[in-house]
């Protein structure tokens, strides 16, 4: 799927944007997902090892929060907290509200260059998935 941002932006919000995007892909999808957020908007992601012009994230007034997972076990910072945030999670799971997006496309371990290839091409939609027998 090649849609592009401002179509999704306007089909979904009238061309406005959303007020939070979530980023889990990074790199330069972040730039996508400042053309996706609203004006003041907010910008979450988990992947932001890049270097990247900040000046349409400024034009928009956007706020940009990197959330870094290891932190509490790499630093010994608010583990505690870090578990209870956790264990809601894993119970939003449990109920089945909250499941992964997986690419509709399926790879075996023999495949598993195809599967990279198709990760990196970014024509992946969600997790691309290697089913071991």
């Amino acid at each position: 799927m090649n849609e592009q941002v401002a179509d999704y932006v306007d089909q979904h919000t009238g061309g406005a944007g959303f007020d939070v995007v979530y980023d889990s892909v990074g790199g330069a999808n972040m730039s996508k997902s400042f053309e996706a957020a609203a004006l003041n908007g907010q910008v979450v992601t988990t992947v932001s090892m890049l270097e990247l012009d900040l000046t349409p994230a400024h034009f928009k007034g956007l706020s940009i929060h990197v959330v870094f997972m290891l932190i509490p076990m790499l630093h010994d910072f608010k583990r505690a907290e870090h578990g209870r945030i956790l264990g809601e999670i894993a119970k939003l799971v449990d109920a089945g509200k909250v499941a992964p997006l997986l690419d509709e496309q399926r790879f075996s371990l023999e495949q598993t260059g195809g599967a990279h290839d198709r990760l990196i091409s970014g024509d992946a939609t969600g997790k691309v998935v290697i089913e071991v027998a």
